[in-house]
């Protein structure tokens, strides 16, 4: 399910002024208290969020800032799908896994991404 508009809004707090967001998504980290967290990769960095034990949409806290140049994956799918993250493993849903691998194709491969249909919106 993608993270609405109020959510992002939120989230852009977190951003420098002139960052843009260009994935979100929510995860868990494995075997933690604290688990939910929102994904932000962004123009400039790869921001993790903590939203707190209850709540998956309100950003409280940054957990860690990560270069933008960091590849999250790969996602091991063997069972409930994971990536580890600078030490730190992250579940995610299936849905999710499309997301991930996109983030890093910017990365990894970005001759290999389509144009943009729309560069003007």
């Amino acid at each position: 399910m993608p993270v609405s508009g109020a959510v992002r809004e939120r989230i852009r707090t977190f951003l420098d002024a002139d960052d843009e967001i260009r994935y979100v998504f929510p995860a868990s980290i494995l075997m933690s208290i604290q688990s939910s967290v929102l994904v932000v990769v962004s123009r400039k960095s790869i921001t993790v969020l903590s939203t707190g034990f209850w709540s998956t949409k309100a950003p409280k806290s940054v957990v860690a800032r990560l270069s933008r140049n960091t590849v999250l994956g790969p996602v091991d799918v063997q069972s409930t799908p994971y990536f580890r993250l600078d030490g730190v493993d992250y579940e995610i849903d299936d849905e999710y896994v499309a997301v991930v691998n996109a983030a890093d194709a910017e990365i990894a491969s970005p001759q290999d991404l389509p144009r943009d249909p729309l560069p003007d919106l």
